[in-house]
């Protein structure tokens, strides 16, 4: 697992976005074979979003070819419910770039059959060829989707009930009701997200601290689902300075320095404005 630690959530933002788009450019994809993208929901990726359709409104890169999928969905909410994570999406995201709607894939909280929906959302992704690359988020518990605390290391697309802490955190969303905040979700396993090829974790601000410690220096643990990360040889963890509060200062100074070279917001948004003239 590599750390990349940035300033703040604006070059999060930026620095994940050039991070995405280069992997699109680079694999070129077409109608045949897409390029598969993984996608959160929440406050931290919306600097990420908002890049990515300044890099789409420019030209740089397209939608046209990339198929999606989100982690989550809550249950019980309509794609139409200003909270549900389709409404979310569409409103912070897809409205505004090119993307095909039938390449969009977002779980059915409104479903019938939990088990088929769920069951069919790893087929789908099967089907495709599996996850190019996954973009998530973490909870301050060090949850991955809805992979609350004591979640399987190896879970599938299922129904999780969600916990006092994490419905407390999204009662922001909600009018601060915790009693209107949905009890469960559909989200994608914590195996589902490490099937993929890539993964990018965004973590930011102080609350996100201890779980950025646990996913950095502490050991590989279902009570905190971050950890996973640990076992893929391909992914990275974007934090900023205040979510690095906790971790050691050699563990700091470590990624501070080997990242260097990579963290140069020019240099990358250079880089993606040459590929994008091939």
């Amino acid at each position: 697992m590599k750390v990349m630690i940035l300033k703040n959530s604006e070059e999060i933002g930026n620095w994940t976005a050039y991070k995405i788009a280069k992997r699109i450019l680079k694999f070129s994809p077409t109608k045949e074979k897409p390029f598969v993208l993984g996608l959160p929901t929440g406050a931290t990726p919306l600097k990420t979003y908002r890049k990515l359709i300044e890099l789409n409104e420019k030209k740089i890169i397209s939608f046209q070819n990339v198929v999606t999928f989100n982690m989550d969905e809550y249950v019980g909410l309509n794609a139409n419910h200003k909270n549900s994570y389709h409404y979310f999406m569409n409103e912070n995201f897809f409205k505004y770039i090119d993307i095909k709607k039938e390449n969009i894939n977002i779980l059915d909280g409104m479903t019938q059959d939990v088990e088929k929906e769920c069951y069919e959302y790893e087929e789908k992704i099967k089907k495709v060829g599996g996850i190019n690359l996954f973009l998530g988020g973490v909870g301050e518990d060090g949850h991955i989707a809805f992979n609350e605390p004591g979640s399987s290391l190896s879970s599938r697309t299922r129904k999780k009930d969600l916990t006092y802490d994490t419905i407390l955190a999204n009662s922001r969303f909600f009018e601060n009701d915790m009693k209107k905040v949905p009890t469960a979700a559909l989200t994608i396993g914590v195996g589902t997200l490490t099937d993929s090829d890539e993964i990018i974790i965004l973590a930011d601000g102080y609350k996100k601290s201890r779980a950025v410690y646990h996913g950095i220096e502490g050991g590989v643990n279902h009570l905190w689902t971050i950890s996973a990360l640990q076992l893929h040889k391909n992914s990275v963890l974007v934090i900023d300075e205040e979510a690095a509060s906790d971790i050691k200062v050699k563990t700091y100074r470590y990624f501070k320095e080997i990242g260097k070279e990579s963290s140069n917001l020019k240099r990358c948004e250079d880089e993606i404005i040459k590929l994008s003239k091939k």
